[in-house]
């Protein structure tokens, strides 16, 4: 594991953004394309528009994503559908991209362009309980699907609404349509873009615990080529960090 800490979130974003540029270009210099995956939510926002900006040639990129909740229209303002128009796929022109519809069974057609070839990059975000896309804990670190369907916890549904995407814990959908944490960890390269205080229990149990599926997020400690992104607020919980 790789661990950067910038800080501010907005130095993270552009160190985080930097790295997954370099990692796309050298994917279409080495195979003539490259595939990419990409998390949601407040803690993307600044390496999605650090990413936007970077020297990469998207008409070689296929896109995909980690999650969406189940049934939810893509007008609502928490739909990750929208998120990703606004603020990724309406700056960039791609090769293709596969989104999550919310539609249970869009997954096998989804799986089948999944695992056409590999991933190169995951941009993998870490929930508030640790969770890795939709993957609450006690995760499902044994299943061999890509997708699945998974019941979001209540900690889970707080986060949404802390961060506004909901009024209230009510509101949040019960289910989501989840990568798994399997299939993440197939991705030739892993980026976690961690800021903000709210993360910092997250990020020092992932980082002070064996690997166990009630902390989902210490998964991707195992992965050869993990680097973790935090913020100094992220960080503040760590042993030797103010």
């Amino acid at each position: 594991m790789n661990l950067h800490i910038e800080e501010t979130p907005v130095l993270l974003g552009r160190k985080a953004a930097a790295l997954t540029a370099e990692l796309l270009r050298r994917a279409v210099s080495e195979n003539g394309h490259a595939r990419l995956v990409l998390s949601t939510g407040s803690s993307q926002f600044e390496t999605l528009e650090a990413l936007v900006k970077e020297d990469v040639d998207w008409s070689k990129v296929t896109m995909f994503h980690l999650d969406e909740y189940v049934s939810l229209p893509e007008t609502h303002p928490a739909s990750f559908r929208k998120y990703l128009k606004e603020r990724f796929l309406s700056k960039v022109t791609l090769a293709d991209c596969h989104l999550v519809d919310g539609n249970p069974d869009s997954i096998p057609a989804l799986t089948a362009e999944l695992r056409k070839t590999p991933i190169d990059i995951g941009l993998i975000g870490i929930g508030e309980n640790a969770h890795i896309a939709f993957n609450d804990p006690p995760a499902d670190f044994d299943t061999r699907e890509s997708y699945i369907v998974v019941n979001l916890n209540e900690r889970c549904k707080q986060q949404q609404v802390g961060e506004g995407w909901f009024a209230s814990t009510e509101e949040v959908p019960a289910q989501a349509i989840s990568m798994t944490p399997w299939q993440i960890m197939q991705c030739r390269h892993i980026i976690s873009a961690v800021p903000h205080k709210v993360k910092a229990k997250a990020v020092s149990d992932t980082l002070n615990h064996d690997t166990t599926p009630e902390i989902p997020a210490t998964l991707l400690k195992t992965h050869p080529n993990f680097d973790l992104f935090l913020d100094a607020e992220s960080a503040s919980l760590i042993t030797g960090q103010a």
